[in-house]
């Protein structure tokens, strides 16, 4: 095989872990000054200017912490349980398209895994492995508040999980393909997706709220009745790694929203023209969506835990299937499809 085409692979694979341990930092030093702002306070504002050392800071803290294994716990699965939810959350964003430019003499795609015919089906499968990270470090731990969560974790996923797959149908049919370069490409064609699939859109931004364990819906962890819920027994850097995992999706969740119903990369007339752009136009639509969930957090309580049952079986999976019919329909009577 090609040597640049390795180097060119392990180069875009070093940059991508940089900046998602960068973009998890700094998003926590994000909410919490964002939170602080809506409840008419300062935030960090000690380590550094403005605060902006204050994740180093945590960092380091956790580095030093005393990590504790409780002497009833099940130890092996108990230390790859955080490792299990950590993985999936970093692979995802391999196939999400960035866009290419055209540099010595040859296309230099900016994602890493170029594109990737089955993106759809690559995230689906690898979105729904974390859970057992969770489960596992639930049951593991022998505390009975800890398997409460992780139990709560697993039913909460089977209640969305329906939901958000469908989710992702309406965006396949309309560029007629799971490609999410192709996805990409046929929104610059038309109009975002999010314009044509506002059912889509909305069900896939309350299910992936869900999917990320984040308020309304993080009852897994819910300190006020279960103590930290399923990673309670967990101290030092492997706490560290599920607070990796929930930031890290959270920018996930978010990359995968931008590019399916909000063009990705590509915006009109300033990516046609300087198609370098193209991540700095994800990354802005990015921060807006992660904006986003900050402020639902700042708003919102978290529900009942028979209220979100609820909602993902009586509204969230009706909802998706009524965008599926619709959009089959349309596109029908369109002449899209035979």
């Amino acid at each position: 095989m090609d040597l640049g085409l390795w180097i060119e692979w392990i180069v875009k694979a070093i940059i991508l872990i940089v900046v998602l341990l960068i973009g998890f930092m700094y998003l926590t030093y994000m909410e919490r000054k964002f939170l602080a702002r809506f409840q008419n306070r300062y935030g960090p504002n000690r380590a550094g200017p403005v605060g902006l050392l204050q994740p180093m800071a945590d960092g380091i803290k956790l580095i030093f912490k005393e990590e504790v294994i409780p002497k009833q716990a099940d130890k092996l699965i108990f230390i790859l349980a955080p490792v299990i939810t950590v993985i999936p959350a970093w692979v995802i964003l391999a196939v999400i398209p960035l866009g290419s430019i055209q540099l010595f003499g040859r296309t230099i795609d900016f994602s890493l895994a170029g594109d990737l015919n089955v993106g759809i089906l690559y995230i689906m499968a690898v979105t729904s492995i974390s859970v057992y990270g969770i489960v596992l470090a639930g049951w593991s731990s022998n505390n009975k508040y800890a398997l409460l969560g992780g139990i709560r974790s697993s039913a909460q996923m089977i209640s969305y999980e329906l939901a958000l797959g469908l989710a992702f149908v309406g965006p396949a049919m309309m560029a007629s393909s799971l490609s999410l370069a192709r996805i990409v490409e046929a929104q610059s064609k038309t109009v975002w997706f999010a314009v044509l699939q506002p059912i889509g859109f909305v069900v896939f931004l309350v299910a992936a709220l869900a999917e990320i364990n984040r308020s309304p819906f993080d009852m897994p962890e819910a300190e006020q009745e279960l103590t930290a819920g399923y990673h309670v027994e967990y101290s030092g850097m492997k706490f560290a790694m599920f607070m990796l995992t929930e930031y890290t999706k959270m920018i996930v969740v978010s990359v995968i929203a931008a590019t399916l119903f909000l063009g990705g990369y590509h915006f009109p007339f300033l990516t046609d023209r300087w198609p370098w752009l193209g991540p700095l136009v994800l990354f802005a639509k990015v921060i807006i969506l992660l904006f986003g969930i900050i402020w639902v957090r700042a708003t919102l309580p978290r529900v009942r835990y028979d209220q979100l049952m609820a909602l993902g079986w009586k509204v969230m999976l009706p909802a998706a299937l009524l965008n599926v019919f619709i959009t089959a329909g349309v596109m029908y009577v369109l002449g899209m499809i035979a």
